[in-house]
């Protein structure tokens, strides 16, 4: 090569380690084959290289500046130590494949763990505290959580002397390309455990049944995951465990449904109640809790009155205001009871004369029916309200 190595990258003859590197990566990610497909490219590409090659190695730099050959053994020939990790940081400004990164360690953070775990409505309304029984990883007693049976020891690799990587390399134009894997022998940990635990079978850790406590905090609904931190798979080695996720399902139930932090629930009423009126006792979600552990007593309120009044036709609602689920956040839902209105089916002699003179007092032998017009809209309402201003 007669053009100066130092021309060649860019760089004074003074220049230190870092100017030459830097000079090198910049030139490789304008020439690089995979960049630059031109032929001249790749012909300069080869010439930065062979500089860099030189440049960079202290020892075939000082023989260069003394005026030596230093490609005596020829470029990528059997003494060229051309690593591809060099090309790799031109294009990515930092370690590659041939990058040493040491072995891997053997302990490491468990996964998390899921359950599912079903609630009733006033339990997931109201809050509850359950005993849950999780197959789970925990650390091994026996070793420790280390995998070597008691009395023994992990012994460095022979294959890879501790380092967990084995060098693997390729001849091409550019040289030898040197890239670094997990030795196969250790499997990239550096060690072996030559006698491993009984117990465990050199993991660290082994399946066990635990029984712990979760509480279901108040308005949590089927979707909601409760947090266990640190309650999950104890990891490999004997590494601190992931987290427990408690996942909710709330069962139906059967007078009330839930919409939101809103209760909905339907009270049938015979005809002649909803025409004369009346008053109804209704129990409140908090009444399933009366026969729980502590509720007697305590003041709950169980049941609430609900006035008919005269006239109420099927379909209407009435609020209850602060009778709903409790928000997750503060504050509580409202309970939006529905009436629907019961017709009669099976009426006796006398019971059918009565409505028949009923229909005649009022005047409804025979009749005609309207047809009522469909429900506004919330604009058509609001548009209704400004017309009426």
């Amino acid at each position: 090569m007669s053009q100066d190595l130092y021309d060649l990258l860019g760089v004074a003859r003074d220049a230190d380690a870092d100017a030459i590197k830097k000079a090198y990566r910049r030139l490789a990610r304008q020439l690089h084959p995979d960049v630059n497909p031109d032929p001249e490219a790749q012909e300069q590409f080869k010439q930065v290289s062979a500089a860099y090659e030189v440049l960079s190695d202290p020892q075939k730099r000082a023989a260069y500046d003394r005026g030596g050959d230093p490609f005596a053994g020829g470029f990528g020939g059997q003494g060229a130590g051309f690593s591809f990790t060099d090309i790799m940081d031109a294009f990515f400004g930092g370690s590659a494949g041939g990058a040493t990164r040491g072995p891997r360690p053997r302990t490491r953070r468990g996964q998390d763990a899921l359950i599912r775990l079903e609630v009733d409505l006033a339990e997931a309304a109201f809050g509850v505290s359950r005993e849950l029984k999780v197959d789970t990883a925990m650390r091994c007693t026996t070793c420790g959580g280390d995998g070597a049976a008691p009395g023994s020891e992990p012994v460095a690799c022979e294959t890879c002397h501790g380092q967990g990587e084995v060098a693997h390399v390729q001849r091409s134009f550019l040289g030898e390309i040197r890239t670094l894997r997990p030795c196969p022998a250790c499997r990239g940990f550096g060690t072996i455990i030559p006698d491993p635990c009984r117990e465990c079978a050199g993991d660290g850790r082994v399946r066990s049944r635990r029984t712990l406590t979760v509480k279901i905090p108040a308005g949590v609904d089927t979707g909601t995951r409760v947090q266990l931190s640190e309650q999950g798979e104890v990891g490999p080695g004997g590494g601190p465990p992931g987290d427990l996720y408690v996942e909710i399902h709330v069962a139906p139930h059967p007078t009330f449904t839930r919409h939101g932090n809103d209760l909905h629930c339907v009270v049938a009423v015979p005809m002649t109640a909803a025409a004369l009126g009346t008053s109804l006792t209704l129990p409140t979600l908090e009444a399933d809790l009366a026969g729980a552990d502590g509720a007697a007593g305590s003041g709950l309120e169980t049941s609430f009155a609900l006035d008919i009044p005269p006239g109420t036709q099927s379909g209407t609602e009435t609020v209850v205001r602060g009778h709903g689920v409790p928000g997750l956040r503060g504050g509580r839902g409202d309970l939006i009871v529905t009436v629907s209105v019961e017709t009669p089916t099976r009426l006796d002699e006398r019971q059918e004369q009565l409505l028949r003179e009923l229909a005649q007092a009022r005047d409804e032998e025979q009749p005609t029916g309207h047809v009522k017009p469909a429900q506004k809209s919330v604009f058509g309402r609001l548009r209704d309200a400004f017309n009426q201003h």
